[in-house]
């Protein structure tokens, strides 16, 4: 049996339900088709009845940052008979890569072609086809992993040729705003490119995702053209509260 309580389960509800109407707002005001935003709730940290909870109210994405919060979640739910799609948005290490083909709907952070083959070779010794994104630098920022923008189009020619990959588009995350606008302008450049490499991209009719978009922006990133945002405390709550910290 599931292990929420009513009350998670109440505040949840609310919670998605706000932020599927900000969604919707964000949408008509861009001038978007209804529904063209998978709302991903990113459960990291929070223990795996936060998720459980997040799928009695209707959620069907969830997010992990971590391998190792990743696999009991998916295995819980598979004990409970429960189904979402889980995305990895957080960095992947080469050594993780074994534990998590097959379990996922999306890996968002390919940020390297090491890291794609090793995702092409243990999808292929699995049999299945793994779907992933292209991390994108387009901030420039040291601390943030991804192909910088001019290394986009050779890494989408190079993993495009593996076998068991296909490439859906790009992820990217915005820098903490030092000015009001900083974010979005990140998100308007990371569409222009994502619209320039659709001509190179050798399944076009894949490459659809535009993953961009935190609780603190995904306005900005919705208005820009995103097609899924990784949505954390604005569902589940302040991490550190949660933490003691």
């Amino acid at each position: 049996m599931p292990d929420y309580d009513e009350a998670l389960y109440e505040k949840l509800k609310i919670n998605i339900a706000m932020c599927r109407e900000s969604i919707s707002d964000c949408l008509k005001l861009a001038g978007r088709e209804p529904g063209s935003v998978t709302l991903i709730g990113v459960s990291k940290v929070f223990p795996v009845e936060y998720a459980e909870a997040a799928v009695a109210c209707g959620l069907e994405d969830l997010g992990e940052n971590r391998v190792q919060e990743l696999l009991p979640k998916v295995e819980r739910f598979s004990a409970l008979d429960l189904k979402c799609n889980w995305h990895l948005i957080g960095t992947l290490q080469k050594n993780k890569v074994k534990y998590i083909i097959g379990k996922t709907s999306l890996i968002h952070s390919v940020n390297t072609l090491e890291l794609a083959e090793e995702i092409s070779k243990r999808s292929l010794n699995n049999n299945v086809t793994t779907d992933i994104l292209l991390q994108a630098n387009v901030s420039g920022e040291e601390s943030k992993h991804g192909f910088a923008p001019h290394e986009l189009k050779p890494a989408l020619d190079k993993i495009g040729d593996l076998p068991n990959v296909r490439i859906r588009g790009l992820m990217t995350m915005a820098p903490i705003q030092t000015y009001e606008g900083e974010a979005r302008e990140v998100f308007a450049r990371t569409r222009e490119i994502f619209e320039d490499l659709s001509s190179y991209c050798k399944e076009r009719q894949a490459w659809n995702v535009l993953s961009m978009g935190m609780s603190q922006d995904y306005r900005s990133a919705i208005l820009e053209g995103a097609t899924h945002v990784r949505i954390g405390t604005a569902i589940f709550g302040d991490r550190a509260k949660y933490l003691g910290t």
